[in-house]
């Protein structure tokens, strides 16, 4: 199980497209939960990031990026879409909200919905993606 350090240097994260990205804000998973970000490259994981989980493990991640991190990968094997990120959070410090019932913008996301946004809608179908 993915835990959280609390100890570390403050940080200050941009969080200026956080009110455009999650346009409404119906359910979540309660109480958060921890990311496990290994092997994810970006310092920090912004507000409108796909959540996805390990059904073997039961970790919390972020979704995949390709080795750019400019793109969303692929969905690992035994993986699935859970909902997307509320507020941005340091990959050091990686507590997080998750969105599963709500609007999210797909315009504002933090990296193109294209690949998988047909596959995520059929995962997460209480999540509706309207842009502005």
């Amino acid at each position: 199980m993915a835990t959280t350090t609390l100890n570390g240097a403050s940080v200050q994260i941009n969080t200026g497209k956080e009110s455009v990205v999650i346009k409404l804000a119906l359910d979540g998973i309660e109480g958060g939960r921890s990311l496990d970000v290994t092997g994810f490259g970006p310092a920090v994981i912004y507000a409108g990031h796909v959540i996805i989980q390990d059904t073997v493990s039961k970790d919390f991640k972020p979704m995949p990026l390709t080795t750019n991190d400019t793109v969303y990968g692929s969905l690992p094997a035994n993986h699935v879409y859970v909902g997307v990120l509320r507020a941005s959070v340091l990959k050091s410090l990686p507590m997080a909200g998750i969105l599963t019932n709500g609007t999210v913008n797909p315009e504002a996301t933090p990296f193109s919905m294209t690949s998988i946004l047909s596959a995520f809608k059929t995962a997460v179908p209480t999540i509706t993606w309207r842009a502005d």
